[in-house]
């Protein structure tokens, strides 16, 4: 209760004095008159008139009255140009720090609740250039300078920095009204002080940063292309180097807005995800669930039975699947919408020309003015001792390897306890493998919370994998024409025979073979890329899983509207890459997803947070389907319904996801979610309920008690 009580008493305070300056407006007749007497006191009393005129400066200030300017005026026509210049602003810029302080205290937090993640790109602004854009503002007299404070103190801007920008900003505005307050008996009017040519001379001086900061990067660029020259025209306006989703993307959006795009690819159109990643694994997966529906169809009061199958139809069905999908991403569609498909390897020669080397080894070469490099990742595989030889498979070979099995791998080892590792071990579990995965850590899913790791373990194990965590791979041999796997754990190292090894241990970069190397472009595990997703060179651009900071086919593709649109208009406009609300699925069984922060996230960053549960076990449609298992968790700001995050385990956990990614995006809070109507039955309800489980946590038990001696009442 103190920060309301004491809110209450400065606003009583602002208040009452504006009523009596509204009463007994102040005039330069009245500052004249006043400052005949303080004139006199200050010649018997020098530091006592400093002192008091001092503290009271900085009340003014920090309470934002209307009196600055009088006060600034007075201590010109007191103390001279230079105690009055020193006077004012110190007490000036202490009296802003106050008034910024006082906003943060009593207003940040609840600002920053109610804009939410539409605050987002604000703060970062602003705890990034803040100190530039206050110094830009108190350049300028035209802007209130109390409403700065205000407003500074909802930012993260730091304090001291306020301060200091504050001190140095406000100096020429103040010089200026002091220097004014010695001619006072000379001036007839405040308007006098500031004429037209002034005012001009200010906001010049206010727009010099910006000047210079678009000067400094016209600079920098200049400094990027030292050495390098830059052709007369160009072939192309854009050239996109991976056919993957950041590259069919970029295309995509070139192509819309009529600019000359080419596409290069070296390898698949479609890219990862299409051809070895998200396609083919989840027809996988729908495989395999469906065999584990049949083993366990007593459950649906119908008889259970042994799935009977071909592996190798399995596989053929995933390649079929391949091959439907494949038009969406084929040359023939992007060449259709105007965008020139090449079918070779590209190299960066200079910032704006690319080598294309084709299959039948033709070179050739093409210029853009600008680029975009979507090269996409590969499967990272350990330097094991003895690994090559084997026979290891990955996340992308094992399509082309299985599809001539007429069995699946009788004992399969997963390297790897990460979304695909698990993915994979469960589905060839369901097939019918002998799964061992084996994990280096202590848990499986690790950057998800504990209880949903252990959950996402016991699925597994009930599928009959052998999860190992906290075992990590050592060597890889051939024992009596038997393959193995070493792995050590507590310091003890046993063998795990295999007939098929996976590895999955995560994705690195395709970095090499680009050229980028030759252009100095850093790049360590991605390409290090601005806000914008601009390398080293401004008009090359880095996008997707060769970009990061994630590898999801769905932010990829959302990397690559920011990078083409910069690409083709960033002379115009340039739009920061947007990462504050990215979901992500595990497609296990059940499906974990995730958007936003989870527990163990929010206490690494150490955000306070309350958390709210709904167990889908409640839910009629889960328990109609026989999915009747997994939860619902939201993050919210404490006491508020601000969503921080969602973790959802459960059947179609993905979909359900959705809701609250847009929740989040549009600063939207439980309370909306729990007003809409969601039919009956879906799986959707959950949603809703984890809303309402919320809502019943935060009713207020005395307006629950009121409500309960009315209703007595009313019965009489």
């Amino acid at each position: 209760m103190k920060k309301p009580i004491l809110f209450a008493l400065v606003a009583a305070v602002i208040v009452v004095t504006l009523y009596l300056l509204a009463r007994n407006p102040v005039d330069l007749e009245m500052l004249r008159a006043e400052l005949d007497g303080l004139d006199r006191l200050r010649a018997a009393r020098p530091l006592l008139v400093v002192a008091v005129f001092f503290a009271v400066y900085v009340a003014v200030a920090a309470l934002s009255l209307p009196l600055a300017l009088w006060m600034t005026l007075a201590a010109g026509a007191l103390f001279g140009f230079g105690w009055g210049l020193v006077l004012v602003s110190f007490a000036s810029s202490i009296g802003a720090t106050l008034a910024f302080l006082a906003a943060r205290y009593f207003l940040r937090d609840w600002v920053q609740d109610r804009l939410g993640d539409r605050i987002g790109t604000i703060n970062d602004g602003i705890a990034r250039d803040g100190g530039f854009y206050l110094f830009t503002l108190r350049l300028i007299p035209a802007v209130p300078f109390f409403v700065v404070n205000l407003l500074m103190g909802l930012t993260p801007i730091k304090a001291w920095v306020f301060y200091g920008v504050s001190q140095l900003g406000m100096l020429a505005g103040t010089a200026v009204y002091v220097n004014a307050g010695t001619q006072l008996a000379q001036l007839e009017g405040v308007s006098g002080i500031l004429s037209l040519p002034l005012v001009v001379s200010f906001v010049l001086l206010g727009i010099f940063p910006w000047i210079a900061k678009l000067a400094i990067g016209a600079i920098k660029r200049r400094r990027a292309y030292a050495g390098w020259n830059r052709p007369a025209r160009y072939d192309r306006n854009l050239i996109v180097i991976g056919a993957g989703a950041a590259g069919l993307v970029s295309a995509y959006v070139g192509a819309t807005v009529k600019a000359k795009v080419t596409l290069i690819e070296s390898h698949k159109m479609g890219g990862d995800c299409l051809n070895f990643g998200c396609v083919p694994s989840k027809a996988l997966i729908a495989s395999a669930k469906l065999a584990q529906k049949m083993r366990h169809a007593d459950r649906y009061g119908l008889s259970a039975v042994s799935p009977v199958f071909s592996f190798r139809k399995i596989f053929e069905r995933i390649h079929a699947i391949i091959a439907r999908i494949e038009p969406h991403d084929s040359a023939e569609r992007y060449k259709g919408m105007g965008v020139e498909v090449l079918q070779g390897h590209a190299r960066l020669i200079d910032p704006w020309t690319v080598e294309i080397t084709g299959a039948d080894g033709e070179v050739s070469r093409l210029t853009a003015r600008a680029l975009v490099i979507a090269t996409g990742a590969a499967p990272f595989v350990p330097p094991l001792p003895g690994i090559e030889d084997s026979g290891y498979v990955t996340s992308d070979t094992l399509w082309e390897r299985f599809v001539t099995l007429d069995e699946p791998p009788e004992r399969m080892v997963v390297l790897g306890g990460g979304p695909i590792g698990c993915e994979l071990a469960q589905s060839f579990a369901r097939l019918g493998s002998q799964v061992t995965q084996v994990e280096m850590v202590s848990r499986i899913l690790i950057r998800e919370d504990e209880e949903v790791s252990d959950l996402a373990k016991m699925a597994l194990e009930s599928d009959g994998v052998r999860v190992l965590t906290g075992h990590k791979a050592l060597s890889c041999g051939i024992d009596n024409g038997e393959r193995y796997i070493e792995v050590e754990a507590n310091g003890e190292t046993s063998r795990l025979p295999f007939d098929a090894l996976l590895v999955a241990v995560g994705r690195a970069a395709r970095l090499t073979g680009f050229g980028l190397e030759d252009l100095g472009i850093p790049a360590d595990r991605v390409v290090e890329t601005n806000d914008y997703l601009e390398t080293l060179y401004p008009n090359i651009y880095a996008a997707g899983d060769v970009a990061g900071p994630y590898q999801f086919t769905h932010t990829a593709a959302h990397q690559a509207w920011f990078a083409s649109v910069n690409a083709l208009f960033g002379m115009f406009k340039r739009f920061k890459a947007d990462y504050r609300v990215i979901p992500r699925v595990t497609f296990t069984d059940p499906e974990v997803a995730h958007v936003g922060l989870n527990e163990q996230e929010a206490r690494e960053k150490g955000v306070s947070f309350e958390v709210t549960r709904y167990g889908i076990d409640d839910l009629d449609r889960a328990i109609t389907d026989g999915t009747d298992h997994g939860f619902i968790k939201v993050l919210t700001s404490p006491g508020k319904d601000r969503i921080l995050g969602v973790t959802i385990v459960g059947e179609h956990a993905g979909d359900l996801l959705a809701e609250f990614g847009l929740a989040m995006k549009h600063g939207l809070g439980l309370n909306k979610i729990l007003g809409t109507i969601h039919a009956y039955p879906t799986l959707a309800e959950a949603n809703k309920f984890a809303a309402g489980e919320w809502r019943r946590a935060h009713v207020n038990p005395r307006i629950l008690d009121l409500a309960e001696r009315f209703h007595t009442w009313r019965r009489g």
